[in-house]
């Protein structure tokens, strides 16, 4: 029984770019890397339909970064808020003091 021939996603897109781009035809690829017509074309069905996904990571990435540079404004917010409430409290523990003495 033969075995099933494993690729690699780099040899899959050579492949699949060379069959878009033109710079092979069909019956060349198919000859020269010993494949499957059927094989070639699940491979550009599979890369056409996840392309787009390429550029949708991007605005998911560029998404949260600017998710984290909100949160980053927040905490500087807040701690400029606690470090005024602690000068605030050490401020009226030493008037309390003065004036209860």
């Amino acid at each position: 029984m033969a075995q099933r021939r494993s690729f690699s996603a780099k040899f899959k897109t050579q492949v699949v770019l060379d069959l878009l781009t033109g710079r092979k035809r069909m019956a060349q690829i198919c000859r020269e890397y010993n494949l499957k017509e059927q094989v070639v074309m699940r491979w550009r069905a599979m890369f056409l339909e996840r392309a787009e996904l390429l550029f949708s990571a991007e605005t998911e990435r560029d998404e949260h970064l600017e998710h984290i540079a909100d949160l980053e404004r927040l905490v500087g917010r807040l701690t400029m808020e606690l470090d005024i409430a602690k000068k605030a409290s050490q401020l009226w523990g030493s008037r309390a003091t003065r004036g209860g003495s």
